[in-house]
């Protein structure tokens, strides 16, 4: 049985674990030379700056991964699970830019947009996918497309209730009308408790020797029922993570509070994916690739 070690460490020993290790660096010395050498930046908060440049590395570790999977095997789950990657990324990546330099309005618009709004949403695709008919989980996607594009639109264009501050890290409810902040609290209430509960669902199933799907036409077959068990729990406590920094806001600050979530929530769910997604094969015989 392989542990979650040893997947960290295949990981990072294959194509894309190289290229992430080689992004890193070549971030780390663009934010140095950019960020920590540079006199035109004011006061920078360096702990939120390196805990989101952390995340935005995590998301696209995970990013990654997940296309490189769908790629070789075209499902469907991955391809959703890269796009919630894509958005993590772009958020935590506002996140970053804004404790380095200062908030502006276009910051904080695309830290809301794919942190708050859509991000949790594609995610919670992946599991639907997993979990339900291949019919079911398409229409969803479909409807989930028009949505995303509503909320861009919506998003881009929401007038604001006062001027940003780029020292102070704002609050849609500050900024915001009803609308854009019934939209983030949709987007990552309902979607997050689809994720928790799927994998508490299929953890069940596990325990109980079933297939971890109960709608599924394509089902798949449980190599090692504990591994998967370990990894459906990381990515429900993964997401409860990702879900507690309003909880924390007020212990440590709401900035501080989004880039501690953030990361730690993305490496949780990361670990969550590669321990899950070594454990279980579809039905169908795969390609010696796979």
């Amino acid at each position: 049985m392989k542990s979650g070690y040893a997947l960290v460490q295949n990981f990072t020993n294959s194509r894309i674990g190289r290229f992430f290790v080689c992004c890193l660096r070549f971030l780390a010395r663009g934010y140095r030379a950019l960020v920590l050498n540079s006199q035109v930046f004011g006061a920078i908060n360096y702990l939120n700056s390196a805990l989101a440049a952390g995340a935005t590395l995590f998301a696209c570790a995970f990013a990654l991964s997940t296309f490189d999977r769908w790629h070789r095997r075209g499902q469907p789950q991955e391809l959703a699970w890269t796009i919630a990657m894509i958005l993590f990324a772009l958020g935590s990546a506002a996140l970053w830019w804004a404790e380095s330099t200062g908030w502006s309005m276009i910051t904080f618009r695309v830290f809301f947009l794919a942190g708050a709004v859509l991000n949790v949403p594609w995610l919670a695709l992946g599991t639907v996918y997993l979990l339900t008919n291949r019919g079911v989980a398409d229409r969803l996607r479909d409807l989930l497309v028009v949505l995303s594009a509503f909320s861009v639109g919506v998003i881009s264009v929401a007038p604001t209730k006062k001027s940003m501050q780029p020292g102070e890290f704002p609050t849609a409810r500050e900024l915001f009308g009803i609308l854009p902040r019934t939209m983030a609290a949709i987007g990552s209430g309902i979607p997050a408790l689809v994720i928790i509960v799927g994998a508490l669902w299929s953890t069940w199933r596990v325990v109980r020797a079933k297939s971890p799907s109960f709608m599924s036409s394509n089902p798949r077959i449980v190599s090692s029922p504990r591994r998967l068990a370990t990894g459906n729990v990381l990515i429900a406590v993964g997401t409860l993570v990702l879900s507690a920094s309003g909880s924390l806001g007020g212990r440590l600050g709401k900035d501080r509070a989004f880039a501690v979530t953030l990361l730690t929530g993305l490496v949780v769910l990361f670990l969550g994916f590669l321990i899950a997604s070594n454990s279980t094969r579809n039905e169908r015989k795969l390609s010696s690739d796979d």
